[in-house]
C-alpha cells in the first residue's frame, strides 16, 4: 500500500498515531497493544529520510519518538482531551447520581442533559475547588 503525503499531512498522521497509541497503550503495563507500537514504530523510522530527524530516537534498534517530539506540544494535547472527558464524565455521573437520588429515572433524557449543563457549569467556573466527598 502506498499514500501520497505531504511533509505536513505526514507530521498530523504521526500525531494521530502516537496520540491512539497513547490512548490505548498508556495505562498498559507489560500487557501492551504491541501491533500498535509497531504500527507506530514503523511510521516514525520514516522521519529520517523525510526531513524530520529531530522526532526520532533509537535504542535497542528500535525507532520511537524523540524527547523532542514528545516535548513539543502533543502530550500538551492528551491533557486538554483528558480534562475535557474528565469533566464530562464526572457531570454525567453526578446527574445521573442526583436523579437516581431523586427518584427519577436516568431515560429523562431532557433532565439528565440539564443537570450536566448544571455541573459544567459550575466546572467551568470553580473545576474541581467545589466537590466534596464524603468518607
Amino acid at each position: 500500500m502506498n499514500i501520497d503525503l505531504t511533509g505536513k499531512e505526514f507530521r498530523r498522521l504521526l500525531d494521530m498515531v502516537y496520540i491512539g497509541n497513547w490512548v490505548l497503550n498508556s495505562t498498559r503495563a507489560s500487557d501492551r497493544f504491541e501491533d500498535y507500537d509497531l504500527v507506530q514504530e514503523k511510521l516514525f523510522s520514516l522521519c529520517t529520510k523525510n526531513g524530520m530527524r529531530s522526532l526520532v530516537q533509537t535504542w535497542h534498534g528500535h525507532v520511537f519518538p524523540s524527547k523532542a517530539y514528545e516535548d513539543g506540544g502533543i502530550h500538551e494535547a492528551i491533557a486538554d482531551y483528558e480534562d475535557a472527558v474528565f469533566f464530562d464524565i464526572l457531570a454525567e455521573e453526578l446527574a445521573r447520581r442526583d436523579m437516581a437520588s431523586d427518584g427519577l429515572s436516568d431515560d429523562d433524557v431532557a433532565a439528565l442533559a440539564l443537570r450536566m449543563d448544571e455541573y459544567m457549569a459550575e466546572f467551568e467556573k470553580n473545576g474541581v475547588n467545589n466537590l466534596k466527598v464524603d468518607i
